[in-house]
């Protein structure tokens, strides 16, 4: 059974006139007729007493009135959460981050952000390599883009073309090992010729990566490496460097309470750690409302001090 059969049904209730019902459900009157008496069918009764004038309704006729005027009200009160529900969508921005930002920048920075419209974290983005969010940007998946960024930026061909940041915090990549007996790194940068060290590194077409190794060869004196794993995840490379199996980079930020508590300790000083911007991007092309409104508001410096 049709809703637009039960308001069909409601407008002839209401008129007592069949073409009166039909002007205002506007359709013609044998249309309109031939709904009612295929919906007198479907319910297997007569609804209309059609000998009196003007029309009323039978016994049965009364009683299914109420019904639909319930079921009507119900099918309006829907409709209207579900609009209300889909202005609020529309009115989200889709935001793509990796899981790190989205756990250890993301909500500090939301708490001293007041703006509209709310951000809404695309929680597919999270195993993306880096050229994966300018292609979503450009095909309109995603309204913004959180990243990581090399503050020489020294990265692989990225097609940015038609895109636009704002930088919004910094970061530094630290190297880290697991402490031995006395508290020392197992795993330690800058110690002069040896072995390679065993070495849990980011993915190779990965923007981690690219920073990582455009700072070493900046420094000259980049160690011999055995690659034991590879990874786009920092979670996943937190716990095998904290496993024990080597020494690897991650953002400061995600393994602060790892270094406070002992569990991990810093492979090797000052040098060794790998400056970062945190830019937020966009796709020029208006595609939201209010995306610009948003962008607007963002402060167009940011200080390294909150660098952590």
């Amino acid at each position: 059974m049709e809703v637009r059969w039960l308001e069909d049904f409601i407008a002839l209730a209401r008129t007592r006139h069949f073409s009166r019902a039909a002007e205002e459900r506007h359709v013609t009157q044998p249309t309109f007729s031939r709904r009612i008496k295929l919906l007198e069918e479907e319910m297997g009764t007569s609804l209309v007493n059609r000998q009196t004038l003007p029309l009323s309704l039978t016994p049965a006729g009364e009683e299914f009135l109420g019904m639909c005027e319930q079921v009507s009200q119900r099918v309006r009160d829907t409709r209207e959460r579900l609009a209300r529900l889909a202005e609020a969508q529309a009115n989200r921005l889709r935001l793509a981050a990796p899981q790190s930002l989205l756990g250890h920048f993301l909500p500090e920075w939301l708490d001293g952000y007041h703006g509209e419209p709310p951000l809404e974290p695309y929680l597919r983005a999270t195993g993306w390599l880096v050229d994966d969010y300018f292609q979503a940007l450009a095909r309109g998946e995603c309204d913004l883009a959180l990243c990581y960024w090399p503050r020489h930026d020294e990265l692989p061909a990225v097609d940015r073309q038609g895109c636009q940041y704002r930088l919004v915090g910094h970061e530094r990549l630290v190297p880290l090992s697991v402490p031995d007996d006395e508290g020392r790194p197992r795993f330690r940068l800058g110690t002069g010729p040896r072995e390679a060290l065993p070495l849990i590194a980011f993915h190779p077409r990965g923007l981690m990566r690219a920073a990582i190794d455009a700072h070493l060869a900046r420094l000259g004196e980049a160690p011999g490496f055995r690659v034991l794993n590879e990874s786009i995840q920092s979670g996943n490379i937190k716990e095998l460097i904290g496993l024990g199996y080597g020494l690897g980079w991650l953002p400061e930020r995600l393994v602060r309470p790892a270094l406070e508590h002992g569990e991990l300790v810093l492979a090797g000083d000052a040098r060794w750690q790998v400056p970062l911007e945190i830019r937020l991007y966009r796709h020029a092309a208006p595609r939201h409302s209010g995306l610009e409104a948003l962008w607007q508001s963002l402060p167009t410096r940011v200080d390294n001090d909150d660098v952590p």
